[in-house]
């Protein structure tokens, strides 16, 4: 990496949670919440990225942006886009971007429960999923980003034989993401071991896994041609 990301030292305080109503579409709420994250309906890829061209790679809940970084520099002829629903991580990967002038990444903040009309239809090649917020009380599962509307943009803007890749530490989101994608069926499913082959940069939290030894799921599901 063409710098390192010790420079920006991640805050030790912010808020992990906001309105859980920004975890809901726009469309379907009564009343819009201060601070609802923007919505897009297009963007000028010519105006964020260097070489002009939309991205390739979707990196969605990316948090502070950890693994994005990492992915960048490993890819440098190829965009990647983060989508984070938080203010405070979007505020530290903006500073971080514009610093360093990294001209093949982009980040948003937005909602992924208002669909992603900003993506052409199969024009990503993988999008990222990792380690997202678990909603464990069965009232809230409606706020995971993980449904079936989001599987069927996943579906749309996924090239024939793209990827979209999940990690997660918790059990029972694990189970649900499978059983969704089970009832779905328009992806080939593989759910892999830990010794398997996995060539991407760990995030924050699979770091965080490994250091405790707590276990966690990858799957990786391919979109049926």
């Amino acid at each position: 990496m063409a710098f390192t990301i010790e420079k920006y030292p991640i805050p030790k305080r912010f808020r992990h949670h906001i309105s859980p109503n920004t975890y809901i579409a726009l469309s379907e709420l009564k009343k819009v919440p201060e601070f609802y994250p923007p919505l897009y309906e297009n963007i000028e890829w010519s105006e964020v990225y260097k070489n002009g061209l939309p991205p390739k790679y979707l990196d969605i809940g990316c948090g502070f942006g950890g693994f994005m970084f990492k992915f960048a520099d490993l890819n440098p002829n190829d965009n990647i886009l983060g989508i984070e629903i938080r203010q405070q991580p979007y505020d530290y990967m903006l500073e971080v971007i514009e610093k360093e002038s990294l001209g093949n990444v982009h980040t948003i903040r937005y909602s992924v429960a208002n669909k992603l009309p900003f993506i052409e239809n199969e024009s990503i090649e993988k999008i990222f999923y990792f380690f997202p917020d678990p909603w464990y009380k069965k009232k809230h599962t409606k706020r995971r980003a993980f449904n079936l509307p989001f599987l069927e943009e996943c579906f749309r803007v996924l090239k024939k034989g793209g990827e979209l890749l999940l990690q997660t530490d918790v059990p029972e989101v694990h189970e649900y993401q499978v059983e969704m994608l089970k009832d779905y069926n328009k992806f080939e499913v593989t759910q892999l071991n830990k010794e398997d082959y996995w060539d991407y940069p760990s995030t924050n939290q699979e770091v965080f896994c490994i250091r405790k030894e707590r276990p966690f799921d990858r799957v990786v599901c391919m979109k049926k041609i």
